[in-house]
């Protein structure tokens, strides 16, 4: 959904900046492109590039977790049982909600499978969102498809649902509405 936002974003006449993960997917064209590959990256990119944006949208799935320690050389195969132990990442929409200005506008994407909405504003007003978008996975949604179904969440208002439609078609959609916000 990021590239068909950003791509639909720039389309619309809008400065765009996409921030990239490693992808299969051609880097749309007409925007500033920011690669990254860690959630630590992400933060930095993001962080930096807000203070100058009107709204935010963050489509991506950043890591929770990173490992605790970094091993440079090679574990050798014992036979024992190995255990990771794990550190959470900084939570990147919880430290945009904090210098967040009234001018600027957050949206979030959450993907869930089971108690999706109640789950969705849960997330909206935890990391201070505006709106949220709950995406819905299925056989013709969401990964590795060109289509998607969401429902759009924002605070005080009831869910809205969309149906099932191109990524780009929801992309257009979204910004329409998000547009309204403002």
């Amino acid at each position: 959904m990021g590239y068909a936002i950003a791509k639909a974003a720039s389309e619309m006449g809008g400065e765009t900046t996409l921030i990239t993960g490693p992808t299969n997917l051609s880097a749309p064209t007409g925007m500033k492109v920011i690669h990254i590959t860690t959630t630590n990256e992400l933060q930095k990119a993001v962080l930096k590039e807000f203070k100058n944006m009107d709204c935010l949208i963050m489509a991506a799935a950043p890591a929770d977790y990173r490992p605790s320690k970094k091993i440079i050389k090679k574990i050798k195969r014992t036979g024992d049982k190995l255990a990771l132990e794990l550190s959470p990442t900084d939570d990147i929409l919880k430290e945009i909600d904090k210098i967040k200005k009234n001018n600027q506008l957050t949206v979030g994407f959450a993907l869930e499978t089971d108690n999706g909405i109640a789950n969705a504003r849960k997330k909206l007003k935890e990391k201070g969102l505006d709106l949220i978008v709950l995406n819905q996975p299925g056989e013709d949604s969401g990964f590795n498809t060109d289509t998607n179904r969401v429902t759009i969440i924002a605070p005080k208002r009831k869910p809205i649902e969309w149906p099932l439609g191109t990524k780009k078609e929801i992309a257009h959609k979204l910004l329409e509405f998000i547009r309204g916000m403002f």
